[in-house]
Parts: C-alpha cells; sequence; structure tokens
C-alpha cells in the first residue's frame, strides 16, 4: 500500500492564526543566539562565589540570587530552541538548534551544581541561623529546606559537576524516543469504510482515527498503526530500557533503597500516596469501565469489543463538530467563574496567539503547555474539528493559568510544586467546562454527549495514564532484579496490566500490548500515576466550587498562587482535599461510577 504521509501539510503552508507567536520570547533566531551566548558568558558571575557559600548570609544571597537571574534569561533561551522544534522536528535547523540549547543546559547545570551542593554540606543550624541574619533568604526558605532533606543522597561537589555536565547525555533516551517517532516513523495509509485511502500519522491515529465511528476504520486504522509500532518495537525497548537503567544506576549511587523512593523523594510523595493511587484506582474503578466498555458493545452493536474499539463514540450519530474559534469562545465562558484576573489571562491566551493548534509534518503529538518564567505561557496541541478539542484547550489552559498565577506571585524559585499536583490545575478545567456545558443545554442528548466527554477525561488519567503508571512499577521492580527490558518483556507487562484492569470486557491482541510505545511520559520518572493524583484533587475541588461558589475558587486561586512554596499535602490541604489517605480517591471512584448510571439510564428511556 502507497504511503501518504507527503498529504499532510508542511509547516510553512500553515496559516499564522494557527501557530503560537514565539516573537514574544525573541524577535529573531539572531536575537537568540546572541543570548545565548551572552548567559553562557555571564556565568562567571554566579561562579565566582564557589567555595564561599558558608561565608556569610549576604555572599549567599547574593548567589542565589544572581543564579536565578541567569536561570530566568536561560530558561527563556531554552524554551525558545525547544519549542521551534516540538513544532517541526523534520527541520534540521530546528534540531540543530534544540540540540546546542540541550549541550548549553548540560554546561550551565554543570557550572551551577556547586550551589546545591554547598549549601547541602551546611548545617541546619547555619541556614537557620543565615535566614536570621539576611532576611532576603527568607524568600528561598522551602529552596533551602528541601536541599537539606537531600543531604543523606548527595555526592561529591566533583561528583555532582561531573553527573550536572552528562545532563545531554541522560536526556538521550527521550531525545532518540521522539525522534523516532516524530521523523522517522511513516505510517501507511489505510483504506477506511468508503473503500479510500487514508493518511495516517501519530496525531491523526490518537486525535481522530481512534474514536472514529466507523468500526471499520477504527480497527483498519489500529492495523496499520500498530504494523509500523512493532518495527521499531526493539529500538524503542532498548531506548526505554537505557532511560530505566540510568534512573536505577542513579538511585544506588544516592543511596536511595529503590528507584522508587528517588522519584517519590523528590516529588515529596509517600510510598502510600504512590500506591494508594495505583492500587485503589485499579480495584474500585475497574468495575465501572468495565460496565462502561460493555454498555459500548451493546449500544453500538459490536459483535466483540477490541482494544481498537474502546475510544468509539457510544452516540455516533450525535456529533458536536466545532471550529477552534467556536470552541475556543466556549471554554472562554466556561473559566468565568474562575473570577476577573484568571478570564482575563484566558483571553490574552486566545487571542495572542500563545497557542499553536496546527496539524503539520513532524509536528509533536499530543498536547502540552510550556511556562516560561518572565513571558507568558505557550500551549501546543493538534486541533482535532470536534468539542473534544476543547477539552484539550481548556486542560491546557489550566497548566497556563496556574504558572500564570504563580509567576507573578512568586519568584521563579518557588513557582513550581511537586509534579504530584501538576496535574490538578489543568483538570480542573476540564471539570468546569463540564459543568458549565450541562448547564447550558435541556437537551438530552446533548447532556450524554457531555457527560462522554467527562467520562473522556476520566478514561484519560484515571485508564490511560494510571495503566502507564502501573507498567512503570513493574518495570522498576524488573530492572532492579537484573530482568532485560526486552520489547517482549515490556509488551507483555503491558498486556498483562491492560488484562488486569478490563478482564473479558475487551478483546485484547499483540497490538495493545505496544501502547507502551505511545507516549514519552515513561522517560519523565514517575509522572504518569501524577494525573490520576491530580484528576483526584480538581473532582473533589470542582465539586466545592459549584457548590459554595467564590469561597472555594477563591480557596483555589491561592492554591494556584502559592506556586512551589508548599509540600503537595500541604498545598492540597489548602485547597480542602487531603490525600494522604484512600479516601478522596474512592470519592472521585464514586463520581464516575455515577456518571456511568446517568449514561446507563439515558440509553432506557
Amino acid at each position: 500500500m502507497t504511503n501518504k504521509t507527503s498529504n499532510r501539510v508542511k509547516r510553512k503552508d500553515i496559516e499564522v492564526k494557527q501557530k503560537w507567536d514565539l516573537s514574544d520570547l525573541f524577535k529573531t533566531r539572531d536575537e537568540w543566539k546572541k543570548e545565548l551566548d551572552a548567559v553562557k558568558a555571564d556565568l562567571p558571575e554566579v561562579t565566582k562565589y564557589k567555595g564561599k557559600l558558608g561565608n556569610s548570609a549576604g555572599e549567599l544571597l547574593q548567589c542565589l540570587e544572581k543564579k536565578e537571574k541567569l536561570l530566568e534569561r536561560f530558561n527563556l533561551v531554552f524554551m525558545y530552541a525547544n519549542l521551534r522544534q516540538t513544532v517541526d522536528h523534520t527541520d534540521s535547523e530546528r534540531q540543530k538548534d534544540a540540540a546546542i540549547a540541550t549541550d548549553a543546559q548540560s554546561l550551565v547545570n554543570a557550572e551551577l551544581s556547586f550551589v546545591e551542593t554547598e549549601i547541602i554540606k551546611l548545617s541546619r543550624e547555619t541556614l537557620e541561623q543565615f535566614m536570621e541574619e539576611e532576611r532576603g533568604l527568607q524568600s528561598f526558605k522551602k529552596y533551602l529546606n528541601d536541599l537539606q532533606e537531600r543531604k543523606h543522597y548527595s555526592l561529591s561537589e566533583e561528583t555532582e559537576e561531573v553527573l550536572a555536565s552528562l545532563g545531554s547525555l541522560f536526556s538521550a533516551p527521550y531525545t532518540i524516543y521522539n525522534r523516532g517517532k516524530l521523523s522517522d516513523m511513516q505510517f501507511d495509509s489505510f483504506i477506511d469504510d468508503e473503500k479510500a485511502e487514508r493518511a495516517l500519522s501519530f496525531a491523526l491515529y490518537a486525535g481522530k482515527y481512534s474514536s472514529s465511528p466507523s468500526a471499520e476504520v477504527r480497527r483498519n486504522a489500529y492495523e496499520s498503526f500498530n504494523k509500523t509500532l512493532s518495527q521499531y518495537k526493539h529500538t524503542f525497548a532498548a531506548t526505554y530500557a537505557a532511560q530505566v537503567n540510568h534512573e536505577v544506576t542513579m538511585a544506588r549511587l544516592r543511596n536511595y533503597d529503590s528507584v522508587t523512593d528517588m522519584l517519590l523523594h523528590d516529588q515529596q510523595v509517600t510510598h502510600e500516596m504512590y500506591h494508594n493511587q495505583l492500587d485503589v484506582l485499579q480495584a474500585e474503578l475497574a468495575p465501572h469501565m468495565r460496565r462502561y466498555a460493555n454498555l459500548k458493545k451493546r449500544i453500538l452493536g459490536l459483535e466483540k469489543m477490541t482494544y481498537a474499539d474502546i475510544k468509539a463514540p457510544l452516540d455516533p450519530d450525535f456529533k458536536l463538530e466545532t471550529s477552534y474559534e467556536e470552541a475556543a469562545e466556549t471554554v472562554r465562558d466556561a473559566l468565568e467563574i474562575m473570577g476577573p484576573e484568571y478570564s482575563d489571562m484566558i483571553k490574552r491566551a486566545l487571542s495572542e496567539r500563545w497557542v499553536d493548534y496546527a496539524d503539520n509534518i513532524g509536528k509533536s503529538t499530543g498536547a502540552f503547555c510550556s511556562s516560561p518564567y518572565g513571558a507568558h505561557p505557550y500551549i501546543l496541541m493538534t486541533w482535532p474539528d470536534t468539542m473534544r478539542g476543547a477539552f484539550t484547550l481548556a486542560h491546557e489552559l489550566g497548566h497556563a493559568g496556574h504558572f500564570y498565577l504563580a509567576g507573578k506571585n512568586q519568584r521563579m524559585t518557588n513557582t513550581r510544586p511537586s509534579r504530584y499536583f501538576i496535574e490538578a490545575p489543568s483538570t480542573m478545567n476540564e471539570m468546569l467546562l463540564g459543568s458549565h456545558l450541562l448547564s447550558s443545554t435541556k437537551d438530552s442528548r446533548t447532556r450524554r454527549w457531555v457527560i462522554l466527554q467527562q467520562l473522556g477525561t476520566y478514561y484519560h488519567n484515571f485508564v490511560t495514564h494510571l495503566l502507564e503508571g502501573e507498567l512503570q512499577r513493574r518495570v522498576y521492580k524488573l530492572a532492579e532484579k537484573g530482568e532485560p527490558l526486552t520489547a517482549d518483556v515490556l509488551s507483555e507487562q503491558k498486556l498483562e496490566a491492560l488484562k488486569n484492569f478490563w478482564g473479558d470486557s475487551l478483546e485484547m491482541d499483540e497490538g495493545a500490548g505496544l501502547t507502551w510505545m505511545h507516549q514519552p511520559h515513561y522517560y519523565m520518572g514517575l509522572y504518569p500515576y501524577t494525573y490520576s493524583a491530580g484528576l483526584t484533587v480538581s473532582t473533589i475541588v470542582s465539586q466545592h466550587i459549584l457548590e459554595e461558589g467564590k469561597p472555594a475558587v477563591d480557596r483555589w486561586l491561592e492554591v494556584l498562587k502559592a506556586g512551589g512554596t508548599l509540600k503537595p499535602l500541604d498545598l492540597i490541604k489548602k485547597a480542602g482535599v487531603d490525600m494522604s489517605k484512600p479516601d478522596a480517591i474512592s470519592q472521585a471512584v464514586r463520581h464516575v461510577g455515577k456518571l456511568i448510571d446517568e449514561l446507563e439510564e439515558s440509553f432506557k428511556r
């Protein structure tokens, strides 16, 4: 069959309105290069404090402030190069610039690594004395205390500098994965239900064909998609194994009991909190999702429910197709409940080209929000021509709103909370959008469609990412036992995790086992499970907002503005939720069960 990838649009042919405006970071590439060189030239302004941080409170404060200012500048340089590459991985100049930025990051990290190493060596008594002597250090208090908690796991100054200088090497698995996925992989076209050929890509499969109303389109696209994945599975397995082995080795070097201990320590999350998310959801949510799968099979009249069908629309004849502009207006209206400051940010994001929503060859799949300190956030997504895209847009605007407010209220050092909390502000916006859409219609069929979108959010975060987290838990255990992480092992483990969750409600094939190749999350530490933690929080807090109104909104905005000044448990408690126990997770699962109850009831009417 001929390959039709060439039918997709090249970046240069995309309309300007569909692209983000990176000139807000740097007007030209030459300006970017000039600042990159300037940042490297200014490194001595910080490194001159090497060996002096224990001398006085004043010198410590001066060093921290100069380091922060330098990193603010470098962050913009690094973001610019990487954002340019994410929209076109086929462009050799963009690849080169991103590589230059990554090498520069390794240099900067290595040169500045002495700061944290020297602070970690200071006694707690000395730090407390310094903070009393120099009030300016109070704004670095959590950062300094966090470093003290790493004292037992830190290595010598020379070793830390060497490790920092190897940053580009350590990030190589992630780079190789994306390069192979977005630059080298070419998918065969497939035949649709009208006997026509359709082009296929990662973005098209995930955003369109996997949720097609046509079983033939879904299954044929799935078959072609997996055919190409299978051709790359051994290379990708070796790439992922390199990532995991690096993490396991680092955990041993730093004297952690396990790689999980190391990764959770960085998130300031207990083993109980981590395992609660994986265990409670898999035990309590699985029965509801199996009901959901069985409902789809019955309503859609499928002889068998395969893994290719799980995202099939349950009411395929009811479509809410919409343009990006119409969806953006709906999202803007839904988020007005968050108050004027938040709403003003949303309006700017949608009118000033903070969002890149084009679909072009070489563009990264999925969606993300990048929020460089000192500039506005940037959102990447691929517009799917349906209202489902509105939920993706709302989600990424949640990240944007979070770091926009944190950046306005905190210094750069204090803007980033634990990754455990990161997905709460994003999924909060999806919850609010769903509630807005439900309150805006009395039509039973439209209401059912909205419930299906809400279930799409829970499927994505409580199932897809949760089961990614389950695979990670298995993989780290195998790696620490010295088991080889081959393509067959990864596929077997993924398939077993899927079968355990879905039971006999879905028929699994070998292609389902290849879903470990779909996402880059595995190269980001223990990231996948945090999606479910964030959605647990947003499920409960969104209910508070709908019940209480402004008081709950104000509490939530204060949490967003707090940035990284609190540990995750304390931050979430500030919003009115206790994540130290499994109760909140069970409450969120019961909410999903109620949505499926209402969905089942809607088909009885």
